[in-house]
């Protein structure tokens, strides 16, 4: 058995372009002076400096509030996102089993994908009205739900 660790993360970052309108994105695109990008949007940093490693064998638990960066990590580790910057080397097999995002549809609001998917669950819209602030403070992802996906 390897004394390698199954998992190492080192440094990691990942961070989200934040557009405080849908039309800057296309702006930021169509903006040919140097430095541009950053007048058009802000950064959101779901993750900051991660570093950990985790042994063969190991049984690790990861533990936050709804928008810690749990799932973020996850996807990082798992490569099915990529980092902004830092490192992640697995030292073997990794699948994901679950994945979070899974029937959203990235370019709509999180609002926007309640009523969708609450529409194709059979909801019609005045009970989608009367459920939304019940299913708001669910996900508790406070003013994230008027952002894209």
């Amino acid at each position: 058995m390897s004394s390698e660790p199954a998992i190492r993360v080192r440094d990691l970052h990942k961070s989200y372009p934040v557009y405080s309108r849908p039309h800057n994105r296309l702006l930021e695109l169509l903006d040919p002076r140097p430095g541009a990008a950053g007048r058009w949007r802000g950064q959101f940093e779901a993750l900051k400096g991660i570093t950990l490693e985790v042994a063969r064998g190991q049984t690790v638990g990861i533990v936050g509030r709804n928008g810690s960066g749990k799932s973020t990590l996850l996807q990082i580790i798992c490569g099915t996102l990529a980092p902004t910057e830092g490192e992640v080397s697995v030292n073997g097999r990794i699948a994901a089993l679950l994945e979070l995002g899974a029937g959203f549809n990235p370019e709509f609001t999180g609002r926007e994908n309640v009523y969708l998917n609450a529409s194709i669950l059979g909801l019609e819209r005045a009970e989608i009205d009367r459920r939304l602030d019940a299913i708001l403070a669910f996900a508790d992802i406070g003013t994230f739900v008027d952002h894209p996906v």
